[in-house]
C-alpha cells in the first residue's frame, strides 16, 4: 500500500499540467486618422477687378518680410482686340503719396487673352523684348508651371502664362535682395492665379 501511494505521489509529480500558455495577443496598433489639406491651385478664371482679389497687401508683407509703406493703386485696363487681350488689371504695390504709380516698388499685373496660344505668345514677346535690351532670362517653377524670371538694370519679373491669362510680378531692383527676389516673385505670381478662399 505504501509502495502504491508512493507511486501515485510520484506519477501525479511526472503528469503534465495545465498546457503552456502562447505568446501575449497582438494588439492592433490604432493610428490617428490621417489630415487632408486643402492646398490652393493656380488657375485660369475671370479676372478679379479688385487688387485685393488677387494679392492681398497683407499677404504681399508676408511675402516680402515687411509691410511696404504707400498706397495700393490699380488700374483695369481696356480689352485690345489687334492683340487679342481680352482684360487687363495692373496692381501697384507702395506707391508713394502724390508721387505716381511709377514709384511703386512692386507690381502685379494680369491680363487674359482670346486663347491660349496668343497669351503664350504674348509672354515669349515680352521676354525677347527684355532679352533684346540686354536682360537676362531663366526659366523657373511657379507652382506646377513654368515662367521667366527676368533680370533688368532697374528691375526684376516674372512673367508667365496659364491657359488664356498671362501674369507678371515686378520689382524694382534692390526692394528684394537679389538671392531672395525669385522666391518672392514666384510667391506673388503664383497668389496672383490663385483664387482666395472665402472666409
Amino acid at each position: 500500500m505504501v509502495v502504491l501511494a508512493v507511486l501515485a505521489v510520484l506519477c501525479s509529480a511526472c503528469s503534465p499540467g495545465p498546457p503552456p500558455t502562447g505568446p501575449p495577443p497582438q494588439i492592433p496598433t490604432i493610428l490617428p486618422p490621417t489630415t487632408i489639406t486643402w492646398v490652393p491651385q493656380m488657375v485660369d478664371r475671370e479676372l478679379p477687378t479688385d487688387c485685393a482679389l488677387i494679392v492681398p497687401t497683407d499677404v504681399l508683407g508676408t511675402h516680402l518680410g515687411q509691410e511696404l509703406p504707400g498706397a495700393l493703386q490699380q488700374v483695369v485696363g481696356i480689352p485690345e482686340p489687334s492683340i487679342g487681350r481680352t482684360a487687363k488689371i495692373d496692381c501697384y504695390y507702395g506707391v508713394a503719396d502724390g508721387r505716381g504709380i511709377a514709384t511703386a516698388p512692386v507690381v502685379i499685373g494680369l491680363a487674359t487673352y482670346a486663347d491660349e496660344p496668343t497669351a503664350a505668345g504674348r509672354v515669349t514677346d515680352s521676354v525677347d523684348a527684355e532679352r533684346r535690351e540686354g536682360a537676362t532670362a531663366a526659366q523657373v517653377d511657379v507652382g506646377r508651371h513654368k515662367a521667366s524670371l527676368v533680370t533688368t538694370r532697374d528691375e526684376r519679373l516674372l512673367i508667365g502664362s496659364l491657359g488664356k491669362t498671362t501674369f507678371v510680378a515686378r520689382a524694382k531692383a534692390g526692394v528684394v535682395p537679389d538671392d531672395r527676389v525669385g522666391a518672392f516673385l514666384t510667391a506673388v505670381a503664383q497668389q496672383s492665379m490663385t483664387p482666395l478662399e472665402e472666409d
